[in-house]
């Protein structure tokens, strides 16, 4: 009897109380030359559901539990899987073909539960948009995949060369060995608390010095946090809208950016890539909640996952932890964009430091107490005077590094759209593709109505610290 790993049987039965937990993609696509995009559309609509490859594993099983299992979660193979189920065909409304219009689809679809009577994930072909292309929106649980190991599915069902033909569908097995669920081997991706606890618990036993790193970091931690404001500590984050149970609703929202003006502020300051898009959502955050009156006098904090091992490491180790996480301050109290950014700065090599130190595993146990009050106080009455550890989650995914294609159809832009759970209403997710950075915003809709005022308000943000820096 396969079980399910105790954190993902775990996550099952709280989403029912809770917060859905899966993960998507959205994928905005030019149909081949000559095919306009209802010709396209239902053609891999079509060739998708007759496709006679097989589907890989992942795919493949569903969960179950029932009383010959003895109350467990269970994973049972679905020999003879009804592919309709899973791939579906819509069309935008007449004169609802606008990004505003798809975006408030995909919003639906993200606030549905999937099936759990079938394998878990579905997708759909959307066309009926006002430009003439067409989107392709993937949902997978998180017990099944994680969102990096998502992307990665997706992008090696895609091709650098725009006349291939006959390409395979994404959700058919590949050739080359998988890896583990979980071990993606690339960027990380900010994981749902119970991923937290599943990579908290791994490390636990991870070695004899654990419990001395973990000691250092939760002094760093303290230390740091009372003398300078580029360290967060735990509980230091001010209770905003973000922090608080959710509801059924939710609202996806994204954008592109030039990798180009991205390094171009990069070089100009001296600072990482990832520095420049986090201030770039630190502005974003402080406008919003500026306009509403709501901004706090002390800087909202974000948890962030960060790398420090090179591709040769990562290959020599394929199962240790990937990521450790650390607390950002976004600088939200400060006006200037370059002293927003210069903080950011400090603090994520902070962060580095820490974990490059004293392990990416210490840094999970150091964290986890922060962590799980953070998600699981806006769930019991009368908790508002615990402050928060974090407000929102930042990460930052790997997509395809060039120009992609499937069958002809040109891949424009990508989109993550994450998850967001109890106590974090708000996910910001990045995911670089090609020449652009994609910035995919995705919340309850209660907490944050109108979230395509995000929209305007990242270009701001990344004009601002252009013209700090004096970047053409």
């Amino acid at each position: 009897m396969d079980t399910l790993d105790p954190i993902d049987a775990l996550m099952l039965t709280g989403e029912l109380v809770s917060s859905p937990m899966h993960v998507a993609a959205l994928l905005i696509m030019t149909p081949p030359p000559g095919e306009d995009a209802r010709t396209c559309v239902d053609r891999m609509h079509q060739e998708s559901l007759t496709a006679t490859e097989e589907i890989d594993p992942r795919l493949r099983r569903r969960p179950h539990r029932g009383v010959e299992t003895g109350g467990m979660w269970v994973w049972r193979d679905v020999p003879d899987i009804d592919l309709s189920q899973h791939l579906e065909r819509r069309t935008l409304p007449a004169g609802s073909g606008s990004a505003a219009d798809l975006w408030e689809l995909v919003s639906e679809l993200h606030a549905e539960r999937l099936d759990r009577s079938a394998p878990m994930w579905t997708a759909h072909l959307i066309d009926g948009l006002d430009d003439g292309r067409f989107a392709f929106y993937i949902k997978v649980h998180h017990i099944v995949i994680d969102g990096v190991a998502g992307l990665q599915m997706i992008g090696d069902s895609l091709s650098t060369d725009p006349d291939r033909r006959e390409m395979p569908p994404f959700y058919a097995a590949k050739t080359t060995t998988e890896p583990a669920d979980g071990d993606d081997g690339g960027s990380p991706g900010l994981p749902n608390p119970l991923s937290l606890l599943r990579s908290t618990v791994g490390t636990a036993v991870s070695g004899l010095n654990l419990t001395r790193h973990v000691l250092a970091g939760e002094l760093s931690n303290l230390v740091g946090s009372l003398t300078t404001r580029s360290v967060a500590g735990p509980f230091g984050a001010p209770h905003t809208r973000f922090n608080t149970k959710l509801g059924p609703h939710r609202a996806v929202a994204a954008t592109s950016l030039e990798r180009a003006r991205i390094r171009a502020v990069r070089q100009a300051a001296g600072v990482t890539g990832n520095d420049v898009v986090m201030a770039v959502i630190s502005g974003v955050i402080r406008a919003w909640l500026a306009e509403r009156d709501e901004l706090p006098d002390q800087s909202l904090v974000a948890i962030c996952p960060v790398t420090v091992r090179s591709h040769e490491q990562a290959a020599a180790d394929e199962h240790g932890n990937q990521f450790g996480l650390g607390l950002c301050p976004l600088g939200t109290d400060i006006a200037d964009p370059r002293e927003r950014l210069d903080l950011i700065h400090q603090a994520m090599a902070n962060v580095k430091h820490e974990v490059a130190d004293k392990g990416p595993g210490a840094m999970l146990v150091v964290l986890a107490p922060a962590v799980f009050p953070t998600v699981l106080l806006p769930l019991l009455p009368l908790t508002s005077w615990v402050p928060p550890s974090y407000n929102l989650p930042i990460s930052n995914v790997p997509g395809p590094q060039e120009q992609s294609y499937f069958n002809g159809a040109r891949v424009d832009e990508v989109y993550p759209v994450s998850v967001v759970y109890d106590g974090m209403a708000l996910n910001v997710t990045v995911c670089s593709y090609a020449d652009r950075i994609g910035m995919g915003y995705v919340a309850d809709r209660d907490v944050l109505p109108g979230i395509d005022d995000l929209i305007p308000l990242t270009e701001r943000a990344l004009a601002e610290l252009e013209d700090a820096l004096g970047v053409a």
